[in-house]
């Protein structure tokens, strides 16, 4: 099945190079002028309009280096490996054929909806299962004018993947035509573009911060509103999960999104590779509340690391963290949990610093581990680690889960059970700052 455009099959080549290599070099000019502009700001964390004013060119560069690699792409044809973390890598394709009833997508696609490629694509009537309930309408409309009345579709709605992470897609498509000029399918691209949207927010809301507070009665800084929407953490591409797991363990982590109006709290989840097949994994909370502590947690994560790495034992961690922050600028831990778990014996250690003790399922049943006890695990076994920012009868809400989570089929469907379970955003989910991280014992 072909379709007048696919996002991960070679376009043609324009006629010369010369207009295109035009336009990349002025982009790039560009972008190196306002770099320098971003250099020229000051870095005052103290300074409402220079954190505006950085806000500005960081959204500039970012879209910039967009619009370089879009053209890149178009003198060159599409990269067979994206490069991991760009915005090119989560660019997909799809068309439905009204005639078959059959669905084409491509890999990337699935990576966007958050599915497994090995899945069949979704039809159009299924697709809106995906979307949050208050955007199910826009995208009804779009793909019911460009099937009825043959009008372009153009526009952005919210899905949620099966760990409970939102994500803001925007696709762009028409209907493809057949003889008599009636519909035969429909065909779209569509791109992720919650990192994007993230940027402009920041920028925005730091605007109206500037203009409306731009100081509190004591003079301190007023912190800026985080969106609502769950993106992934911004230091998410820079230190990467698993998505593979480590040996021995199927793994997933989210960070849900906070309420309306609640302080940010720089929550962080990490899976490190130690000697050998030991894994640690890790989930914590900074007491920060401001977006000067956005890129906080994956420094707090290459610092935590290097000690792990270095050999600090699990139960050291959380005092030699904590001196470890003393001496920089960062914000100081809110609340841990630190495990190493040794695949061989199916051996689990864990600490912590002011946060609840990881939980563990089996046969059908929840309990809280005992501190400083080394723990046997089993195959099937699903453990649970949360930073404790989570609604007062979050242990209860787990605990409850504990038939249902240890027949979870994943760790993704774990943590997708569990972010349901605490309320989701909204004043009666979990405040800011917690994360869930699932590990299941897969041999």
């Amino acid at each position: 099945m072909s379709s007048p455009l696919s996002a991960d099959r070679p376009a043609a080549q324009p006629p010369g190079g010369g207009p295109v290599e035009a336009l990349i070099s002025q982009t790039r000019r560009l972008r190196g002028d306002v770099d320098a502009v971003r250099r020229g700001t000051r870095h005052d964390a103290a300074d409402p309009r220079g954190r505006w004013q950085r806000a500005l060119c960081d959204l500039a560069l970012h879209q910039l280096t967009d619009v370089d690699e879009h053209l890149a792409q178009l003198r060159d044809g599409p990269d067979p490996a994206p490069r991991t973390g760009s915005l090119l890598s989560r660019v997909g394709s799809a068309e439905w054929n009204l005639l078959t009833d059959e669905a084409d997508w491509s890999g990337e696609l699935f990576r966007i909806l958050g599915l497994d490629p090995a899945t069949a694509p979704l039809s159009l009537d299924e697709l809106p299962s995906l979307v949050l309930a208050e955007d199910r309408p826009k995208l009804t409309a779009m793909v019911t004018d460009c099937l009825v009345d043959a009008r372009p579709v153009d526009g952005e709605f919210r899905v949620v993947h099966p760990d409970g992470t939102v994500r803001t897609v925007h696709m762009m498509g028409e209907p493809v035509l057949d003889a008599d000029g009636s519909t035969a399918s429909m065909w779209a691209v569509l791109r992720d573009v919650g990192e994007l949207r993230r940027s402009q927010r920041v920028v925005s809301e730091t605007r109206d911060s500037l203009h409306r507070h731009p100081r509190d009665a004591d003079g301190g800084r007023r912190a800026v509103v985080e969106p609502q929407e769950a993106v992934p953490p911004p230091w998410h591409a820079l230190l990467r999960f698993p998505d593979r797991g480590r040996p021995g363990l199927d793994l997933a982590a989210g960070c849900p999104a906070a309420p309306v109006g609640a302080p940010r709290g720089g929550g962080w989840y990490d899976a490190c590779p130690l000697a050998g097949d030991e894994t640690l994994l890790s989930v914590g909370a900074l007491a920060g509340t401001d977006t000067d502590v956005a890129s906080a947690p994956a420094l707090v994560i290459g610092a935590l690391r290097g000690l792990a790495t270095g050999g600090t034992r699990i139960g050291e961690l959380p005092d030699r963290l904590t001196g470890l922050l003393e001496s920089t600028t960062l914000p100081p831990v809110h609340a841990a949990v630190y495990c190493g778990y040794r695949p061989g014996t199916r051996t689990l250690t864990w600490a912590h610093a002011r946060g609840p003790a990881p939980l563990l399922f089996r046969d059908g049943t929840g309990r809280e581990l005992d501190e400083g006890a080394e723990t046997r695990l089993e195959a099937g076994d699903l453990l649970l680690l949360h930073t404790g920012g989570l609604a007062p009868t979050a242990l209860h809400r787990l605990l409850a889960l504990a038939p249902r989570l240890t027949g979870a089929r994943s760790a993704r469907d774990g943590v997708r059970l569990a972010t349901e379970a605490l309320g989701g955003p909204g004043p009666a989910g979990r405040p800011d700052g917690a994360c869930v991280l699932v590990a299941r014992v897969t041999a």
